[in-house]
């Protein structure tokens, strides 16, 4: 099987969100904690950083240029070097206490967006979606952490996780694209991870970052697991398909709360890596305003 590889010489504190431009041959990525979106262009090397004056929960890239970009307290349009254009919405949330996650685009180019529910007494947090009018719409709730946001080539169904409560969801979409009941896609057990972000193949099978388990995970569309993929690190956060064929898996990895001695002993903890696969994945559509 082919070798996973680190991107380049990078680290960072909380790497979520992996975006891939097809136009740019370029990968973006959010640093949650650290209030910053990435950029690098696989074939110069040039890496750039945009820094933002919240964390950046998720963004997507935007049709019209720029980014949507969900951070703390408010979901902002943006130009192409993040600056500040316009306020779409606020967090429904209390954002003193939950903040914005992950999050990324359906087929019809709208933005979803949930947040993570941070004291943890109860299943606070919800699934927001940003209509191409720009519109919000809450359309989950009933979450600890939203994550792993990713739909189905056929577009019938759309996949979350719920990363602290250790399951995957996925949930039927009618002909406009609204969400139905959710239903338990696949439940976790002590010791295999919890899933957190997630993409989907042109198979529809859903490739999930096995959080705290060391591997990323493909599932059949019956959620059966195909295969897995071992890393050195232990938590992985999200997966994304890029490349000029769509066959390469990029997967972000974070270091946040983790201690000098696993640091020492595993320092590629918060590294992007690299790892040719032999399925297609779907790429992300671009944000589309009216």
């Amino acid at each position: 099987m082919a070798e996973l590889q680190k991107l380049f010489d990078y680290t960072g504190h909380l790497p979520e969100c992996p975006t891939w431009s097809e136009a740019e041959q370029a990968l973006y990525w959010a640093d949650i904690l650290e209030g910053e979106i990435h950029r690098y262009h696989l074939a110069s090397g040039e890496h750039r950083v945009l820094s933002f004056p919240e964390e950046v929960g998720c963004f997507a890239l935007r049709e019209k240029g720029g980014f949507i970009v969900a951070m703390r307290n408010a979901i902002w349009l943006t130009d192409p070097h993040g600056l500040l254009r316009q306020k779409v919405c606020d967090n429904p949330s209390n954002p003193q206490l939950a903040r914005f996650n992950d999050g990324g685009t359906d087929h019809r180019g709208r933005f979803y967006a949930g947040t993570f529910w941070g004291p943890g007494d109860y299943n606070g947090a919800l699934l927001l979606r940003v209509d191409n009018d720009l519109t919000p719409k809450v359309v989950q709730c009933d979450i600890h952490g939203a994550n792993g946001l990713a739909f189905s080539p056929d577009q019938q169904w759309m996949f979350t996780s719920d990363t602290p409560n250790g399951v995957i969801y996925r949930t039927p979409m009618d002909g406009l694209g609204e969400p139905g009941r959710r239903e338990v896609f696949r439940r976790f057990i002590a010791g295999e991870g919890i899933p957190d972000g997630a993409a989907v193949d042109v198979e529809g099978c859903y490739w999930s970052a096995m959080f705290d388990g060391w591997r990323v995970a493909r599932f059949s569309p019956q959620g059966e697991q195909l295969a897995e993929y071992r890393l050195p690190v232990r938590c992985p956060t999200m997966v994304c398909f890029g490349g000029d064929d769509m066959k390469t898996l990029f997967i972000t990895t974070t270091r946040e709360n983790m201690q000098e001695e696993e640091l020492a002993s595993h320092p590629l903890s918060g590294a992007i890596f690299t790892l040719p696969v032999n399925v297609a994945g779907m790429n992300k559509s671009l944000f589309k305003e009216n």
